[in-house]
């Protein structure tokens, strides 16, 4: 193996008493850059592009009690070309990164806290919490674009080195929240935010040169949390979820979540350059959505996948844990608690009627597709399981939507894997033709692994497992980049 340690962060001890800074979440602080490593199997010559993963990584924790989502951002990144891969990561130099080095310590009390307790003012829509960038991540005009979930300014980084260019100069005042939209076929990122000011919500295009052609208000009733959009080839669909900010509590300065069981699910879908009057709303079932899977038209109809949430409130799990409040805090990152069922909303944009049904019974969430394929009809699908009491993936199900069959993977005893995207092989024809991407941190062995499945033989298991220079905390979001349109895009 060939590995340079390039960095040793200054950080605070974890607490190996909170269940997410220890075991699998445990965080990292070195910062690599690895080529020539150990492979188990054979990296295929057919795949060239870049896996790219975010991941909540807390340098100094927070004040108060710890949230998984308020650790720093790390990206985790790695190239292949040719039969050979490369392996990079850094901590994301965010401005919040950058105050807590200078003090020390954390400034920044985290979103299951007390508001007040942050010594500094905030970002996005919370307006109290640190804009650690952490939660998701793309790969749009040539450059990375990471994001957090509660609106912040987009950090910027080179897909192949990690280089980083600081925050995105186009984000309007009220940021940019996780799950920007890459339409693959145009080169265009599609954007929202939300906030706690009227009208709550707005909407942009950043075109394939990454300057912002249009940016319009999505009107709602008051401060709403949505985490995720959609589009299809003509259509952007944003959702109005009955979970939200208590209005009474908000007026206090405390954001208490509450999910309104006797108010629908609303949907705005407008064209991708539409104006705020050319918005169709739609009503469905209440519900609270964290990730759509993918949209298309479909005659009158467009057709949305999504993870619907049967219980989007669940009841605290039982923990032994000094802190009462993580009972709670567990249950709501735990999907076996939440249930989301993979389930398809159809709306009518003729007559506006709304139809809706579970596609799968089972608890998934987390999907991937073929992303030169979004915004069109499609006909796999890939879903991640979890470990009941945890945020840990187990497995991955892939769903084919002609047949309406399904098949299972495991990762294995003690092995966790990373939201898995979809990478074309080159010179793909068919939809499934290419490899799901991973990073898998497994415990019984202590240490961490690239892993590339063939979606095409896709219960065999991994072709290849390449060793990584340590072992990875978990992660979550993840984004696949393909080689030649990315140097393309990089050239200019």
């Amino acid at each position: 193996m060939s590995a340079i340690k390039i960095n040793t962060i200054a950080h605070t001890p974890p607490d190996p008493r909170h269940p997410y800074m220890s075991g699998a979440w445990t965080p990292n602080f070195d910062e690599y850059d690895a080529d020539k490593m150990e492979v188990i199997g054979e990296i295929p010559s057919d795949i060239d592009g870049v896996y790219v993963r975010n991941t909540e990584n807390p340098v100094h924790g927070s004040i108060g009690l710890y949230h998984p989502f308020d650790g720093d951002g790390m990206i985790h990144a790695i190239s292949f070309r040719d039969g050979q891969a490369a392996y990079h990561n850094r901590l994301v130099r965010t401005k919040a990164f950058a105050a807590e080095a200078e003090a020390g310590k954390a400034l920044w009390a985290g979103i299951a806290e007390n508001p007040r307790l942050s010594t500094r003012p905030g970002w996005g829509a919370h307006g109290s919490v640190k804009d650690s960038s952490s939660t998701d991540v793309v790969v749009h005009a040539g450059k990375i674009l990471s994001t957090f979930y509660q609106c912040g300014e987009g950090y910027r980084l080179d897909p192949y080195t990690l280089e980083q260019f600081g925050t995105e100069s186009w984000v309007p005042l009220d940021g940019i929240s996780a799950h920007p939209k890459v339409d693959e076929e145009t080169g265009e990122l599609l954007f929202f935010n939300y906030s706690t000011h009227a009208p709550y919500m707005h909407y942009g295009v950043v075109g394939p040169d990454n300057k912002l052609k249009h940016y319009i208000p999505i009107p709602l009733p008051g401060p709403r949390l949505p985490h995720d959009m959609a589009f299809t080839r003509k259509y952007s669909i944003f959702a109005d979820l009955p979970l939200f900010w208590d209005p009474e509590a908000l007026a206090k300065g405390r954001h208490a979540t509450r999910f309104h069981r006797d108010m629908p699910t609303r949907f705005a879908i407008v064209p991708r350059y539409g104006s705020p009057e050319q918005i169709k709303w739609f009503e469905a079932d209440p519900t609270y959505v964290l990730h759509w899977m993918n949209a298309w038209e479909e005659g009158d109809e467009i057709v949305l996948d999504g993870y619907f949430q049967e219980q989007p409130v669940p009841g605290a799990l039982e923990i032994n844990h000094p802190d009462p409040r993580m009972g709670h805090l567990m249950a709501f990152v735990d999907e076996n608690s939440f249930k989301p069922k993979l389930h398809r909303w159809r709306f009518n944009m003729k007559t506006g009627a709304c139809t809706e049904g579970h596609l799968d019974d089972r608890i998934l969430e987390f999907g991937t597709f073929n992303q030169e394929r979004a915004g069109t009809k499609t006909r796999y699908a890939y879903s991640t399981t979890t470990k009941p009491g945890w945020f840990l993936f187990t497995g991955a199900v892939k769903h084919d939507d002609e047949t309406g069959q399904s098949q299972s993977l495991s990762f294995g005893e003690g092995r966790y894997g990373s939201e898995a995207p979809f990478a074309p092989r080159i010179g793909a024809v068919d939809e499934d033709d290419g490899y799901l991407v991973s990073f898998i941190t497994d415990m019984v062995e202590d240490r961490s692994e690239c892993v590339l499945i063939d979606a095409k033989n896709f219960e065999a298991g991994p072709v290849c497992r390449i060793i990584l220079p340590h072992r990875i905390s978990s992660g979550t979001h993840a984004a696949w980049a393909d080689g030649p349109r990315l140097r393309a895009a990089q050239a200019g």
